[in-house]
């Protein structure tokens, strides 16, 4: 029975491993250090499209939450108000609102106040 070496797919795995590795500096170029280091950037990749959706959440949320302060109502008050009202507008197209349409904002403002949970 012949010896099976996987010459063929060794060597397509290891060219491509060196050509994503290209610009990787020092020693990284070789082939074991490329490959640590190429598989340590796609983790940190894959976590990276993950952090993503969270800081621009967390800027979202900053934006509104600086445009709601000179209402003087606070991002909470604000966003349970307009669950209250079943408005159904994301954070995100509140920030854009808040920056690039304030008047707009400001009349959503307006009746989330008229409509905050504790007042009746």
């Amino acid at each position: 029975m012949p010896r099976v070496t996987c010459a063929v797919a060794r060597h397509r795995r290891i060219k491509r491993v060196l050509k994503n590795a290209k610009g990787y500096r020092g020693g990284r170029r070789r082939y074991r250090n490329a490959r640590e280091t190429y598989y340590r950037a796609l983790r940190f990749a894959f976590a990276g499209r993950k952090r993503r959706k969270r800081d621009f959440r967390q800027l979202w949320i900053t934006r509104i939450n600086a445009a709601l302060s000179s209402y003087g109502v606070s991002y909470s008050q604000f966003i349970g108000a307009l669950h209250h009202m079943q408005v159904v507008l994301n954070r995100k197209i509140l920030a854009e609102m808040a920056i690039n349409d304030p008047k707009s904002f400001a009349k959503l403002v307006e009746s989330a106040k008229q409509n905050l949970p504790g007042k009746k």
